[in-house]
């Protein structure tokens, strides 16, 4: 069972003060968060594309490049890269390049987007949204698979036995396929034989159950072995001392960036009680004390299969402080208790 945090460098105004930390400042918070997540022993950290004011990190692989030559052996990953709005050859190449600096550490996530902000940045017509991820997908692993490529589409210009340098130090570079939970791009992945990650951010994670066993029927039926794949989750949460502190640490900001997701996209308001709901050990909030998120976490592996685990943290703008100790939690005290109750869990299966 391997753990990690994901992050999407937020930059909300801060609930009290209304003070907005500059995005300078926020992508030199995140560097020492991934470091600090090296040293307490997690195995994963993940930074989100976004193209918009409220998240700084339009470019992941720079950000995990920061921190690359400062840690030692956490992978480095995007969550997600906005594959449809991007060109797979700098991709490729960035990753590459972020694999070369970790000596054999990096990811690539690539994922169509929730956010459509980089459509219109780089000139694409959300009317191809599906089509642009199809395509560049299957040009990105071309490149994954091979130093020369030839390749012709409809969005890029062709390649013709062009050589793609540099070459990651792992080979291959990992791919994995970003999902919030659509049963087409879950199969695909699994047709492809590529590793999984749901984003598991509402509802009751067991809901995700079924998307796992059609993935692994999908990797069946292509051919691939479903004992080889893993499958992540990236799910919002915090870790405090107490979990009443937890809650209310984590609460404000929580409602803060949902609340303006809802005005943009026509959902509820989001409160206080729909937070403690998804606090309960059936929901999708990972907060409260080290006993309670690692609970969560193990019944999470037993219930959905999921290998992986990414805690999201924060959402929204939380005191930096706060961020670092949650995750020091985190890798110090859930991390260990997961990992012994899950091999033993693993081992009686047997």
């Amino acid at each position: 069972m391997e753990l990690g945090i994901s992050t999407f460098v937020e930059t909300t105004p801060d609930f009290q003060t209304g003070k907005t930390v500059s995005h300078a400042q926020r992508i030199r918070e995140v560097v020492e968060e991934i470091i600090l997540a090296d040293q307490v022993g997690l195995d994963v950290f993940g930074v989100g594309e976004h193209h918009r004011e409220d998240f700084a990190a339009s470019n992941p692989a720079v950000v995990l490049a920061a921190a690359a030559t400062q840690t030692k052996n956490i992978r480095l990953t995007s969550a997600v890269t906005v594959l449809s709005s991007a060109d797979p050859v700098r991709v490729f190449q960035d990753f590459a390049t972020l694999d070369g600096l970790s000596n054999g550490r990096a990811e690539i996530m690539a994922g169509r987007g929730s956010f459509i902000e980089s459509f219109p940045l780089f000139g694409y017509d959300l009317d191809d949204y599906e089509e642009l991820f199809e395509e560049k997908l299957d040009l990105l692993l071309k490149l994954q698979q091979s130093e020369r490529v030839t390749w012709s589409g409809k969005h890029r210009p062709s390649i013709q036995d062009v050589g793609v340098y540099p070459r990651p130090v792992q080979d291959p570079l990992p791919i994995w396929i970003g999902s919030g939970g659509n049963r087409e791009s879950v199969v695909r992945a699994g047709l492809l034989g590529l590793p999984l990650v749901l984003a598991i951010i509402g509802g009751s994670p067991r809901q995700f159950a079924p998307l796992v066993q059609l993935y692994k029927q999908a990797a069946v039926h292509a051919g691939h072995d479903p004992e080889k794949l893993t499958v992540a989750s990236h799910s919002h949460g915090f870790v405090a001392a107490e979990t009443d502190l937890a809650a209310d640490q984590f609460f404000p900001s929580t409602q803060h960036v949902m609340n303006t997701l809802a005005r943009e996209r026509g959902w509820g308001p989001y409160t206080r009680s729909t937070f403690d709901a998804a606090r309960t050990l059936e929901g999708a909030l990972y907060v409260g004390d080290p006993d309670t998120v690692a609970e969560k976490v193990i019944h999470l592996r037993k219930n959905v299969g999921i290998t992986r685990f990414m805690l999201h943290v924060p959402v929204g703008s939380m005191p930096h402080d706060q961020v670092l100790k949650a995750i020091e939690l985190f890798g110090k005290e859930v991390a260990p208790k997961v990992r012994e109750e899950v091999a033993r869990w693993e081992a009686e299966q047997k």
